[in-house]
């Protein structure tokens, strides 16, 4: 069993690794349209993670409340979306491709606030999957190991992209790789231990699982809204965004009806 939760939480974080490690073997700036195709990708894998992997349960496991069912999604997801906003608002952070620095005023560095920016919506992705894994582990029935699985492998496989958007973009600013690298390891840093420290409350998890299943729906949600689907559209016209987001949706879909 401990094998089974190592995996689940860590793979999210070797896909970060992974990615960031692109910085070795790629150089010079990344191609905007493989940019873009990427973070298309990575915005359809979240939202069809929020949709198969986080609400349609929660909605499953509140079928006793009749047709209040939703309520505890409907709740879940407001506040995630309101969390993510909050700490958007408080955490200084710098969003790849952009000059303009967000958050809480700072003397931070560039490369810090770009790494802060990724960290901050990587947590929502770590609390994901730890809040099904505590759910797998207290008998849950409508969550299997499988179905955890398949939360962690879409993770992992849309946090690919992501390593290599921090990582290369810090080298190509003159950043040496090796740092570059640790730098977008880093900031995937934050899913195990998010993960960890959910599964380590999961006494108290169990009881509220599905506010806090859509919790983290509602904070990726907004993630994908207020930052994947702009940097994916910015700047001259282009539908490989779009498409790679379809993509990326109906990968997440197929893995987590297929392994689910």
């Amino acid at each position: 069993m401990e094998l089974k939760i190592l995996a689940a939480v860590l793979l999210p974080f070797l896909g970060t690794v992974l990615g960031s490690a692109g910085v070795f073997f790629m150089k010079g700036e990344m191609n905007r349209t493989l940019q873009r195709s990427l973070t298309g990708f990575a915005a359809g894998v979240m939202t069809a993670a929020s949709v198969w992997s986080l609400i349609i349960p929660a909605i499953e496991q509140s079928e006793h409340m009749g047709k209040l069912s939703f309520l505890p999604a409907f709740i879940g997801i407001w506040v995630g979306f309101l969390f993510l906003l909050a700490l958007d608002k408080l955490i200084p952070h710098l969003h790849i491709g952009s000059s303009c620095p967000e958050g809480s005023p700072c003397n931070l560095g560039k490369s810090t606030m770009m790494v802060l920016a990724v960290a901050l919506h990587n947590l929502p992705e770590g609390m994901a999957v730890g809040v099904v894994v505590a759910g797998w582990l207290t008998g849950n029935e409508s969550i299997s190991f499988a179905g955890a699985l398949a939360l962690s492998l879409g993770i992992a496989l849309q946090n690919l992209p992501e390593g290599a958007i921090i990582s290369m973009p810090l080298s190509s600013n003159g950043m040496k790789r090796g740092k570059a690298f640790g730098a977008g390891v880093a900031s995937g840093l934050v899913e195990p231990l998010g993960a960890v420290f959910t599964i380590l409350l999961a006494e108290l998890v169990v009881p509220a699982l599905p506010y806090l299943l859509t919790f983290s729906a509602g904070a990726m949600l907004y993630v994908v809204v207020e930052e994947l689907i702009p940097e994916m559209s910015e700047g001259e016209h282009s539908n490989i965004g779009t498409i790679f987001f379809a993509t990326g949706f109906s990968l997440m879909m197929v893995l987590d009806v297929a392994l689910g």
